[in-house]
Order: C-alpha cells, then sequence, then structure tokens
C-alpha cells in the first residue's frame, strides 16, 4: 500500500487531501493526514478568537471523514528524508512514500530577549486560547500593548476594540507607519480608523528587551498590562531543523512542482515554502491545488502542466463593520472589503473556493 502523508491540517494540507479525495484515488494509495488537533484552526481568524468576538468553534473545520483518509493525532518532532520517516514525540516512526509538509509558521521573535517569555501568541490554536484568557482577565482600562503593526497586528487591535472598548489599546510598529507594505492611501485610511477608536499607535519602536509588564524601546521603559505580539513569523522548528536548502526566511526552497529539490517525494506547502509572495491561507490553498494536480498527473503518468499562482487580492478587517484590502492592484477600504472578508471565511468553513 503506497502511503501519502500530510503534515499538518492547515489551508494547504487540506486543500490537498480534499483535491486528492475527489479524483481517483488509486486502489493501492491511502492518504494520512498528522495533526495535533482534531480540525482545522482558520487561522485568519485567530485575533478574533483572541479578541472574544468569535468563540473557538466558529473557526473550526472539521477533517473529512472518508475511508481512504487516516487521520492521526500527535507532536511530529522531525522527518528523516533519507530513511523516509517521520518522527513522533511519542510514538512509533511512521515510513511514508509520498510525504507534504504543511506545519506552517511560529512567531519570530528577533532575538529579543524575553520576547517569547513575556509576550503573547496568536500563531496556534492553543496559544490564542491563552491570549484571550489574558485579554480578557485583564481589569478595565488596562493597557493592551500589541507589538507589530503589519495586518495581524491591526486586526487585533481592532477586533479588541470591539471587543472591550474599555481598554487601553496600543501598537508599536518598527517602521514609521503601520501597514508599511501596503498603498499608501490603506494606510492613512487606517490610521484614520484607529485614531478616532482611540487605538495608539506608536512608530519607530526598536525594542530590546521585554522583562515582565516593562517593554524596553532602547532605554525608554513602556508599561503594558498584556504584550501581544504579531511582528513577524518564521517556518515550523521541524522545518528550521532540517538540513536542507532555504532561502533567507529559512523556508525550504522548492522547484517548479512545489518539491524539494534533492527530494522530489517531498512537497512543501504554505509558510514553510520559499515562494515569490508573502504567506497566506490564499497562497497555500493554491498551492495545494497545484500539488493535488502534480500527485495525480504522476498517477497517470503525465506530465503536469502548471501556470503561475496568482492571488486574488489581501483582505483585513477592521471590526465586524469596516475593512480594508488591495483587490489586484486597487485599494478598496470600508463596509465592501468587510463583507468579502466575511464571505471567504464562510466559503473556508463549507469546503469552497
Amino acid at each position: 500500500m503506497k502511503k501519502i502523508v500530510i503534515l499538518g491540517g492547515g489551508y494547504g494540507g487540506l486543500t490537498i487531501v480534499n483535491q486528492l479525495l475527489e479524483k481517483d484515488l488509486p486502489a493501492d494509495t491511502v492518504l494520512v493526514l498528522i495533526d495535533r488537533m482534531p480540525y482545522q484552526g482558520l487561522k485568519t481568524e485567530y485575533y478574533a478568537l483572541a479578541s472574544g468576538t468569535l468563540s473557538d468553534k466558529e473557526i473550526r473545520v472539521q477533517f473529512p471523514v472518508d475511508p481512504r483518509l487516516i487521520l492521526k493525532y500527535g507532536e511530529v518532532r522531525s522527518v528523516d528524508p533519507v530513511q523516509k520517516l517521520v518522527i513522533f514525540e511519542n510514538d512509533e516512526p511512521m515510513s511514508y512514500d509520498t510525504l507534504i509538509i504543511g506545519l506552517g509558521c511560529v512567531d519570530k521573535y528577533h532575538e529579543i530577549p524575553g520576547a517569547e517569555q513575556y509576550s503573547n501568541s496568536i500563531q496556534t490554536l492553543s496559544g490564542t486560547r491563552k491570549t484571550y484568557q489574558r485579554v480578557n482577565d485583564t481589569n478595565p482600562y488596562g493597557q493592551i500593548t500589541i507589538v507589530g503593526g503589519g495586518l495581524s497586528g491591526v486586526e487585533m487591535a481592532a477586533e479588541l476594540r470591539e471587543s472591550r472598548p474599555d481598554l487601553n489599546i496600543r501598537i508599536l510598529d518598527r517602521g514609521p507607519s503601520i501597514l508599511s507594505a501596503f498603498p499608501d492611501k490603506l494606510q492613512e485610511f487606517v490610521r484614520d480608523w484607529m485614531l478616532s477608536h482611540e487605538i495608539e499607535l506608536i512608530p519607530h519602536v526598536s525594542l530590546s528587551r521585554l522583562e515582565g509588564n516593562n517593554l524596553y524601546n532602547q532605554q525608554e521603559i513602556i508599561l503594558t498590562d498584556v504584550t501581544i505580539w504579531t511582528a513577524g513569523i518564521q517556518p515550523s522548528p521541524i522545518v528550521q531543523q532540517l538540513q536542507l536548502p532555504k532561502d533567507n526566511q529559512g523556508r525550504l526552497i522548492i522547484n517548479e512542482y512545489h518539491q524539494i529539490h534533492d527530494y522530489t517525494d517531498i512537497y512543501v506547502v504554505g509558510d514553510c515554502a520559499s515562494l515569490p509572495f508573502s504567506p497566506s491561507g490564499q497562497a497555500a490553498e493554491a498551492q495545494g491545488e497545484q500539488i493535488a494536480q502534480v500527485i495525480r498527473a504522476g498517477w497517470k503518468q503525465q506530465q503536469p502542466k502548471l501556470g503561475p499562482i496568482k492571488l486574488k487580492g489581501v483582505l483585513g478587517s477592521l471590526g465586524k463593520k469596516s475593512g480594508f484590502g488591495v483587490m489586484g492592484k486597487r485599494p478598496i477600504t470600508g463596509l465592501v472589503p468587510r463583507a468579502l472578508k466575511s464571505g471567504v471565511l464562510w466559503l473556508s468553513k463549507h469546503h469552497f473556493g
């Protein structure tokens, strides 16, 4: 029996599973999906869980139930590409014929002392639950500090303002403006929204260390009650351990078929893959579709024909009634991008799109 093992049931991994189950899976082939959780957590909505505006159950997607799919829950420790083995924390190793690495990312702390110890994360479902507890146990008029003014930090701040109007909220960013990767028009729109909702924006902050509730901007001390870290990501530690070619962000370098060059039985999807655009759920799903296409072509002994991945755009929310985004090259703001994002969430929960 040939075994296709998928590490991680996120946007990319689950897309591959669904695509392969929909087509003619060979009778001598079985799929094995490995994850630490019994469902997918919709990571693009973790900020809402942390804020308290969505419940845990609302951002879960159940894995498929199919006799051709084996679901295995556990903590992966490492991958041995030479022996073709997946090594677990507390279980026997599992062999594979084809491996798909879709293990996602973790926070990047930029070697800042105390950052991991004294800040809270929204990168994993379990970490986000803890952040929810810390944030919502904060007393009225307490100070929440979000480190990082990118998409995650902005959405976190806006959603928290809607959930807890009694709290003081601020965003610290290293650059001159939040959302520095977005067009100027969008930056201005979001800055105005933040200021009108009494969210403090502090630019040009270069943290040197964190100690409890003290954030050190070099010699200046910034006091806080809770710190939420959204200042960068890096691939899963399992990928970091692999002695394989990587880009300068630590992501695995892949060929045009999303395979590792020297191990074409290993595909890489999502945040762990070196791609010419920023990691996102949309990119992982598009990549997953192409990987499924390559695998199906191999079943038929055909050469796969892949075009370039074309992303539709980026959407961000400002609470439940406003948002922003870029569709193609066109900036959009207000209710329309927020409604579009709600539609994308609905599609994700119902396995469409």
